[in-house]
């Protein structure tokens, strides 16, 4: 099967957005920079670790550079040469130590999402995974400012995980499947 091309891969990405992280609200706040086109959005071309590296270091510095106000956030999707989960972590540990390396360390904290993403602790089938599933494997470069003061205003932020499990785990795999085949069939 051929990778889908940018345009088909972004609108797979928002579907998912406005389908698992807005419409079941696993993150509470996405949807305002999402709504408000706050979010960069970046599909690396190449599969190879040095063309996501430089992806990544493209991305970080284009939201460092950019004004908050405009650019909240940045997802790099990255739809091929990171599909076996355990070469992506991988490539998270590359990325979070380059983080230290510029010093921005503190500044700026990368969520991982992967179509095959798994706790350690928890058996592949277990819904609880979707929390961090999404449709290609992705990098989100999330400004630590921002994060904080979004923290502060939010009721009970330490429960947000296990809410985000429990729901998952009340939708159950067919319910999840079923949304997954909307985001499929979105019109992408």
């Amino acid at each position: 099967m051929s990778r889908p091309d940018a345009e088909t891969i972004l609108c797979l990405t928002r579907a998912w957005l406005e389908t698992f992280v807005i419409g079941l609200n696993l993150c509470p706040f996405a949807a305002t920079p999402y709504r408000q086109d706050r979010i960069a959005y970046s599909v690396c071309d190449g599969a190879s670790h040095e063309a996501v590296y430089r992806a990544f270091l493209e991305t970080l510095n284009d939201l460092i550079l950019a004004d908050p106000r405009q650019l909240e956030t940045a997802l790099l999707i990255t739809p091929q040469g990171l599909e076996d989960f355990e070469v992506y972590l991988d490539m998270l540990d590359l990325l979070e130590q380059a983080l230290i390396e510029v010093g921005l360390d503190g500044v700026i904290q990368v969520a991982s999402f992967h179509p095959a993403y798994r706790f350690d602790d928890a058996p592949m089938d277990d819904p609880a995974n979707f929390t961090n599933r999404s449709p290609f494997p992705m990098f989100h470069l999330i400004r630590e400012e921002g994060l904080a003061a979004a923290l502060e205003s939010y009721p009970s932020p330490e429960s947000i995980p296990q809410r985000n499990v429990a729901r998952l785990r009340e939708l159950g795999i067919e319910g999840i499947e079923r949304l997954m085949e909307g985001v499929k069939g979105s019109g992408c």
